[in-house]
């Protein structure tokens, strides 16, 4: 592991206090007490756990130990216990008013909209877990979903819960070439799938993409293909594989007991999206993940009863698993899921949608704000949006501006804006503020979660001071906390746990993230340490740089790479998307590197700026910063792309 010291360090003086009138009647109010349930976890972290486990969850049968930690990395959850997901979710929020309260809120593309309460989303759940069993699925079956974003993605989910049966949830934005590698890799017994769905102004067809992944017996442990008509558009459906399923859940019983599961039966299969090599199958389990998912939703959006929470993610990644379905439900909120996406014929469909549905809780992606920015005001403006009092950020680190303009553009200025980190083997939210307690600064997630024992530290696991960079690790074990990799525990183990031990030879979590901690102990999170620069010894963060650059007035966003340069090992080139009208020449080139220079200091000035239209992200908003090294470097793109969202951008960089 290379040295962990990360030299660059924009300074961020803004400081905001909670609003005076959220924090009066938030769950958790002030620093203070924060800090006594930090204190309290830190204290006794088994008795913090298992308080907040039975309080907080339906349990069939107890459990009688909180957390099995003698083989780490491998930790056991309220053993003994047994409980069900979709019964947390649903079945027991039907004894009292909310059983007629609005659960989810779907939004279609096309404009056509559906709402269930939780008497009829759970009616709808137990008909589709009638309908996997009538397909031959059991408890311990994998069963993988290739969706569009339609109540029917949210519904099955919850049906493979109730039953038993693993889900794995395959963005429906992945090509046939990288779903066929998750079935196999899975063993996926059924297929649940759409004809296709709206993205864009147009159809966009699935199922022909799971045919061809099933081609040629290429995945022989799957027997069944479930199809849901959405597109309406001419699909051809295979003899005694396919199923309609408004032919085969419609007809079913509404009636399906929850099986109750051992807390460490598996709840979820997860696959990351890797560059190269075979897909990383992160592995969750039922009652551990549901208690943290749980929790975090409720901590961080400080959940009221008549909150509507929009979490504009999709289902295909953690945070629509975590933060559109398991989370919301399980706090008896109400969830909005949105099919579509803002484009040129309705810019706006964000603020469209939260002027509609009255949305109070508003959480989406970095750099669906560096695209609003990009545009102006002028669109959001244009709707009312008072309904708003919390926005939230996941994905990757948010540059100071772009959360100053998130803050001031969408929030008006009274809305606390929660930094979220966190990861797929997370399972929920680690670090971020907490809307009635914490002071917020732009650019930082703030502080760890009550018994979240995050750190930074350097090779030898120990803490490093004020403002040195560092590795984000995590020195004890969360009720989140991935399992395994799916048929590879090896993979783990080296993947997360070998490459730092703590002072008593006990291994520590490496997220794969540097950071800093600021005087305040705020933690402000500077990217992948893949994303970490060396130039002429001095090791920088691409996460800053790209802030330095985000904080002129022109720029708009901003992804910054190293490339092999012989004199300083490596130099450093910046892809710069404009604000709307401006165009960018060598003039503004050198005000840009003179501006990062003055920002953070000359060794960070880039060597080159490339201005581009638009820069190449994944369909959930993440910018693929592989491509862009290798384009940096001159090289050939290589790995895999599936999740591409537009590939005209790459021809465009390309020349």
């Amino acid at each position: 592991m290379p040295d962990a010291t990360i030299e660059s360090v924009l300074q961020e003086g803004r400081i905001f206090q909670p609003p005076a009138e959220l924090a009066a009647r938030a769950r958790i109010g002030s620093m203070e007490a924060y800090r006594e349930l930090v204190a309290r976890a830190e204290a006794d972290p088994d008795a913090f756990w298992g308080e907040h486990a039975r309080e907080q969850l339906h349990w069939f049968e107890p459990f009688h130990t909180v957390l099995d930690w003698s083989n780490p990395p491998f930790a056991r959850w309220f053993e003994g216990g047994t409980t069900n997901l979709a019964y947390n979710c649903l079945d027991r929020h039907l004894d009292g008013p909310r059983a007629e309260k609005t659960a989810l809120i779907w939004e279609g593309e096309p404009g056509d909209s559906r709402r269930f309460t939780y008497r009829e989303l759970q009616a709808e759940v137990c008909k589709a877990a009638n309908a996997l069993k009538a397909l031959g699925v059991g408890k311990g079956d994998l069963v993988a979903l290739y969706m569009p974003m339609v109540p029917e993605a949210a519904i099955a989910m919850l049906a493979c819960a109730r039953i038993g049966a693993p889900h794995s949830v395959v963005f429906g934005g992945f090509s046939a070439e990288a779903l066929r590698d998750r079935l196999i890799d899975g063993g996926v017994k059924v297929v649940i799938t759409a004809d296709g769905g709206f993205r864009k102004d147009k159809a966009v067809a699935l199922k022909p993409a799971v045919d061809q992944a099933l081609a040629g017996g290429a995945c022989p442990t799957v027997e069944q293909v479930l199809v849901v008509r959405r597109t309406g558009e001419a699909t051809p459906m295979e003899q005694g594989r396919d199923r309609w399923w408004h032919e085969l859940v419609d007809s079913q019983s509404s009636d399906c007991p929850a099986v109750p599961m051992a807390s460490e039966d598996r709840l979820f299969v997860l696959y990351t999206s890797g560059s190269t090599g075979k897909p990383k199958g992160v592995v969750h389990t039922t009652a551990g993940y549901n208690l943290w998912a749980h929790l975090t939703f409720q901590w961080i959006f400080d959940i009221r009863d008549d909150d509507i929470h929009w979490c504009t993610a999709d289902v295909g990644w953690i945070t629509g698993h975590s933060y559109i379905v398991y989370g919301p439900l399980s706090n008896g909120a109400t969830t909005v899921m949105y099919e579509g996406a803002p484009r040129p014929s309705k810019p706006g469909a964000f603020w469209e949608v939260i002027q509609k549905h009255k949305v109070s809780i508003f959480y989406t992606a970095p750099t669906a704000i560096r695209a609003f920015m990009k545009s102006g005001r002028e669109v959001p403006d244009q709707y009312d949006m008072s309904t708003l009092r919390i926005l939230g950020t996941v994905g990757e680190p948010i540059n100071p501006e772009a959360w100053m303009w998130y803050r001031e553009v969408i929030g008006h200025g009274r809305c606390p804006v929660i930094d979220t980190w966190w990861q797929t083997e997370t399972g929920g939210v680690m670090i971020s503020p907490l809307p009635g307690a914490t002071p917020t600064k732009p650019g930082s997630a703030t502080l760890p979660l009550p018994g979240i024992a995050a750190d930074i530290v350097d090779n030898e696991g120990h803490s490093v001071g004020v403002d040195e960079g560092g590795y984000l690790a995590v020195r004890r074990p969360w009720p989140g906390m991935m399992r395994t990799v799916h048929g590879d525990p090896e993979r783990f183990r080296k993947s997360y746990w070998e490459h730092i031990l703590g002072a008593d030879g006990r291994p520590l979590y490496f997220a794969g993230d540097g950071a800093r901690r600021d005087a305040d102990g705020y933690f402000w999170v500077m990217g992948r340490v893949d994303d970490v620069i060396s130039v002429s010894g001095h090791r920088l963060g691409s996460m800053e740089i790209e802030s330095a650059l985000v904080s002129h007035p022109s720029v708009a966003e901003a992804a910054v790479v190293g490339r092999p340069d012989d004199l300083k090992g490596e130099g450093i080139v910046a892809f710069v998307t404009l604000q709307t009208g401006l165009s960018g020449d060598a003039a503004l080139g050198a005000e840009l590197r003179k501006h990062v220079g003055a920002e953070i200091g000359p060794i960070a000035r880039p060597d080159e700026i490339r201005f581009s239209d638009a820069l190449p992200k994944t369909r959930s908003g993440k910018i693929m910063r592989r491509i862009l090294r290798a384009l940096a470097a001159g090289e050939e793109v290589s790995g895999d792309t599936s999740t591409l969202e537009d590939r005209s951008v790459l021809d465009a960089l390309r020349v």
